[in-house]
């Protein structure tokens, strides 16, 4: 049987259709493979990189006194608010128990730590001590590399001072104070400071209370970086004790007026 021209173009059009057709199933496909690959290395996001990433964020809520001293830890609520699980929330208040941050109580539950008067007393003395050594050697252990780090991040924590962006201050404040710790080059004295640190960042974050007391604290680190780059390790230890002495008082009066749990207001 013969046939027609027309009918075998017709046949030759089919053909090509159906191959252009599996040729796209086969792009789809590897396609919807190829991007489900991808999301699931943005999903898998390791369980140790996670649990970190909801301590970070929940110990910023305690500084920044989004949870006061002695308030309940919702796990609901802070589930919903940081878009998590249960699992890394818990692990999550695990790591700030162990940091001071968080007291794990028989039947409550979790709360924010909060301190007595005579427990802000003796803390800050002893890391006034500890930021006092730490000064000290930084003084004499630092390299150029590192001096040069820190001044940077000090006309950075300026301009956030100069915003009046208290938490961008504060979280540049506590990098420089850990860097000149770590130019100390004593590691027993950085796991101290650490620790003893840990307990005391929601009150040096409330310490920067109004305007008169946050520029004192903004001058004191003027002159710590000075006294750093002139190698003055005695005039350093002095001033840094002296710049923790400070907060104490600050924290002390807060809490004798009740204003303690307040978030802190400075003028625009």
């Amino acid at each position: 049987m013969r046939l027609s021209f027309a009918y075998k173009i017709h046949l030759s059009i089919v053909v090509i259709r159906d191959g252009i057709r599996m040729i796209a199933s086969d792009l789809l496909k590897n396609e919807y493979k190829s991007r489900k690959s991808v999301m699931a290395d943005i999903i898998s996001i390791p369980r140790q990189v996670l649990h970190q990433q909801v301590c970070t964020r929940l110990r910023q809520l305690i500084v920044e006194n989004h949870i006061p001293p002695g308030s309940k830890l919702n796990e609901r609520a802070l589930c919903e608010e940081l878009k998590v699980s249960r699992t890394p929330l818990r692990e999550a208040i695990k790591m700030l128990a162990a940091e001071g941050l968080v007291e794990l109580l028989p039947n409550r539950g979790a709360v924010a730590m909060e301190l007595s008067a005579q427990d802000i007393a003796d803390t800050f003395e002893v890391i006034a001590g500890l930021e006092g050594l730490s000064g000290e050697l930084a003084a004499q252990r630092i390299t150029d590399a590192e001096l040069a780090e820190i001044r940077a991040l000090h006309f950075e924590m300026l301009a956030a001072y100069t915003r009046r962006d208290l938490p961008t201050y504060y979280r540049i404040n506590a990098v420089i104070h850990k860097q000149i710790n770590a130019a100390a080059r004593n590691p027993v004295l950085t796991q101290t400071y650490g620790t003893v640190n840990a307990r005391l960042q929601a009150l040096r974050f409330r310490s920067n209370c109004d305007e008169a007391k946050w520029a004192r604290a903004m001058s004191e680190h003027e002159r710590m970086v000075e006294l750093l780059s002139a190698r003055d390790g005695g005039g350093l230890r002095q001033l840094l004790v002296q710049h923790l002495l400070n907060k104490r008082d600050v924290v002390l009066e807060l809490l004798k007026h009740g204003e303690l749990d307040a978030s802190p207001k400075v003028s625009a």
